[in-house]
């Protein structure tokens, strides 16, 4: 098994379902989600003019490959009604693969760790109530460090405890 890191997103229609049904959906015999942090809202970045977001970082343990886990994801976001039309723009779920153990993926498809993780607070923040000390495989700049340089952005925990 593989320890993982996944950032869940919502910014359209019943936030808080869409991520607790994708947490059900993320359930598997071959993905086993160990904990997941707190939810916040966070103001959007890139594509400012849409509603505010809801975020949440969940670890797992996983048997299958980084493709077939990128698939995965892509496909409980189609499950959940995502539609790809405006690039960083509204959605009702967004699922990315933030880290796979301490292994590094570069292809056209697919780059882990995530190539901005390091620049999103809304990622760094709810990562970093789950491992702050958790080391980035290629700066091995921990969790807790990559938040205190990240850019500013408004956020603020949405629920006290996670789904």
């Amino acid at each position: 098994m593989k320890r993982i890191y996944l950032s869940l997103g919502s910014n359209l229609g019943d936030r808080v379902q869409h991520l607790a049904r994708a947490l059900e959906q993320l359930a598997a015999p071959d993905l086993h989600v160990l904990r997941s942090s707190p939810i916040y809202e966070t103001e959007p970045v890139d594509y400012a003019n849409q509603g505010w977001f809801l975020n949440l970082v969940v670890e797992a343990e996983t048997t299958l490959f980084p493709k077939q886990l990128l698939h995965r994801t892509q496909r409980i976001e189609r499950d959940l009604g995502r539609i790809r039309t405006i690039p960083k723009g509204p959605r009702t779920l967004d699922i990315d693969i933030l880290f796979y153990a301490q292994s590094t993926v570069r292809t056209p498809e697919l780059e882990i760790p995530h190539p901005r993780v390091a620049e999103r607070r809304f990622v760094l923040a709810p990562l970093a109530d789950l491992s702050p000390a958790l080391r980035h495989p290629v700066t091995h700049k921990t969790v807790a460090q990559m938040l205190d340089a990240a850019p500013p952005q408004k956020l603020q925990r949405f629920l006290p405890s996670a789904l």
